[in-house]
């Protein structure tokens, strides 16, 4: 299923991307979505492909049943973000910081990332966007961190081998994914790391 996916992905920069580039460097350098639209996670249901729209049309957030709870900070966040923040990009915020409160709050879970990041950066002397692609590979990481801990998955894996639990890194600029973490290798060894590269993205 994996390597369905990637070759999904290289038919779509072939294809889709390819087809369109100028739209998709204009988003990679700036989102201006006019739609927040909050959905279910249901497989079946895909708010783009149900709807027409383009990558860039919207900020999506989605959950089982569709459910706005009233103590959910990601719900919170995600609302404040799209209605409020004009920034462009979580990782970016992570980066900068920022003063609305549940977005900040949001975003404290990233901490070791930017902590990563900026040590990497000190060590390497990384420009600004060296240092965001950087920060943007660590979230990566540290998220699966995060997911690997959970109860949940730490019973499962005791057990075996499932869930993989896999890291990609979807480039804007260029539609293509890179995979930081490959789930179907004992180690979750990944490609070598290519050198950070500036980017238009965020």
């Amino acid at each position: 299923m994996i390597d369905q996916l990637l070759e999904g992905n290289s038919g779509f920069v072939a294809g889709e991307f390819a087809g369109d580039e100028a739209y998709y460097h204009s988003i990679a350098a700036r989102q201006r979505p006019k739609v927040l639209w909050i959905g279910c996670s249901d497989s079946r249901v895909s708010e783009h492909q149900m709807t027409g729209s383009k990558p860039g049309t919207m900020f999506v957030h989605r959950n089982v049943a569709n459910i706005v709870a009233f103590n959910d900070v990601n719900i919170a966040a995600i609302l404040e973000y799209g209605v409020v923040h004009t920034r462009c990009g979580g990782i970016a915020a992570i980066e900068d910081g920022v003063r609305e409160n549940y977005i900040a709050d949001w975003l404290c879970i990233a901490t070791g990332a930017k902590e990563a990041a900026d040590r990497i950066a000190r060590e390497r002397k990384l420009t600004r966007e060296e240092k965001l692609e950087v920060l943007t590979e660590e979230n990566v990481k540290l998220q699966i961190k995060h997911l690997n801990n959970l109860a949940l998955i730490r019973n499962m894996h005791a057990k075996g081998s499932l869930p993989r639990i896999h890291g990609w890194l979807y480039r804007v600029e260029t539609g293509t994914i890179d995979v930081l973490v490959d789930g179907r290798e004992p180690s979750g060894r990944r490609p070598a790391r290519k050198p950070a590269r500036r980017s238009g993205r965020r």
